[in-house]
């Protein structure tokens, strides 16, 4: 029972507390709607958590009162017209017997198809977690890469420092500077392949979920089956004994009487198949949502796909030096357009710092320009070109003589 049915039931005994009902039928009330409707057994605690009256010693009473009352509603007596009374409970104690035979198995078959959907469950959720930790080592192996990209960067930055005391050896360090991004991306191919490798075992994961949602589905229409076998069964039983009792005078009133408790009955097993039902697809809907967690861990893996072979921090590295226009035309022109997607667009025109620079592609030729004034890039063949280019004039010209 969730939180809102709780309040409900609460509000519900209120109700009947401000009409002047007393603490008995208070209790009475509260157990009959705890075991019928929510399939739950009145304890002590629970009762006395809904009423909010009654003391230590009460409350059992009462809850020992409905249980007297339920045994006395669920024995079955035929009487009436001249049965001899030993006639009369037999028959009574034999249509009870069968009645409680048929719950009996309907309730084995439930708790049987109960424990292999959890365990079933229990199998996929272990295999869900092996999951997410072999993702937990694959990011802390992406957290290292960066860490070692860091690294790199902060001995980029030495290099820099001594390329402006000895200009002579620019050539050395610019070797290294590729070398080191050669590797990086040789260590982001290597994780890309441990990505695939994880969504396809992904993959299987998720159609061996949905193998166990349709038997879960299955499981339940022949717990159904059963049951209404299980009711047919005990009709089938019980109507050569109702031949013989309908031999019998006086024995028609009595019988549509019990045939009413037999409905009762029967209602009773569609609340609990209900109830079953309704379990059944929290089950579902909580398989759904860890589909749902994997569904999102692919879609991480497409956005790293996107990115290219290149990795996150090689790339702001890149970004960085054509910034300081530590970059020169030939260089730019090597990259070509494997960074485009790291590249941002700046917010303002160098020349007025009114405009908003407008990138526009035609073909495979990207342009930046500004609305306001006439600065432009001219066209280029990436984007990386075309904002180097909008910033600086001289590689604008470098550029273009290198088109030429």
């Amino acid at each position: 029972m969730n939180d809102v049915e709780r309040l409900a039931l609460r509000a519900e005994l209120a109700e009947l507390r401000s009409k002047g009902a007393r603490r008995q039928e208070l209790s009475q009330h509260a157990c009959k709607r705890l075991f019928f409707d929510f399939g739950i057994r009145p304890s002590m605690a629970t009762v006395r958590d809904l009423t909010q009256t009654g003391s230590a010693s009460d409350i059992p009473k009462d809850i020992d009162a409905f249980w007297a009352r339920i045994r006395s509603a669920s024995r079955i007596r035929i009487d009436g017209g001249a049965i001899p009374e030993a006639l009369q409970e037999r028959a009574g104690d034999l249509l009870g017997q069968l009645f409680q035979e048929a719950r009996q198995l309907a309730s084995e078959s439930l708790e049987a198809e109960r424990i292999a959907a959890k365990e079933a469950t229990d199998a996929a959720l272990v295999r869900l977690h092996d999951s997410e930790v072999r993702f937990s080592t694959i990011e802390e192996s992406l957290r290292r890469s960066e860490a070692r990209a860091d690294a790199a960067l902060a001995r980029n930055s030495a290099l820099e420092a001594e390329m402006r005391a000895r200009k002579d050896q620019d050539l050395d360090a610019h070797g290294g500077l590729q070398t080191l991004i050669h590797r990086l991306e040789n260590e982001n191919a290597a994780l890309t392949k441990r990505l695939d490798a994880e969504q396809t075992a992904n993959a299987a994961l998720r159609d061996r979920l949905d193998v166990l949602n349709a038997e879960l589905r299955h499981n339940t229409e022949h717990y159904a089956r059963q049951i209404k076998d299980a009711v047919s069964e005990a009709e089938r039983r019980v109507k050569p004994m109702l031949v013989e009792l309908d031999s019998l005078r006086g024995v028609a009133a009595t019988y549509q009487t019990g045939v009413r408790q037999a409905s009762q009955k029967e209602f009773d097993f569609i609340q609990q198949l209900s109830t079953a039902k309704a379990r059944a697809d929290r089950l579902e809907m909580q398989l759904r949502e860890k589909s749902d967690e994997i569904d999102e861990l692919a879609s991480e893996r497409d956005a790293l796909r996107a990115q290219g072979g290149i990795s996150t921090s090689a790339a702001r590295l890149i970004c960085a030096m054509i910034e300081d226009g530590r970059l020169s035309a030939e260089e730019l022109l090597d990259l070509g357009t494997e960074v485009d997607a790291f590249v941002a667009l700046p917010s303002s025109c160098p020349t007025c710092t009114a405009g908003e620079p407008e990138l526009a592609q035609h073909g495979n030729e990207f342009e930046l320009s500004c609305p306001d004034c006439e600065r432009t890039s001219g066209p280029t063949f990436s984007r990386l070109m075309a904002v180097a280019c909008f910033k600086t004039a001289d590689i604008l010209d470098t550029s273009q003589q290198g088109e030429r």
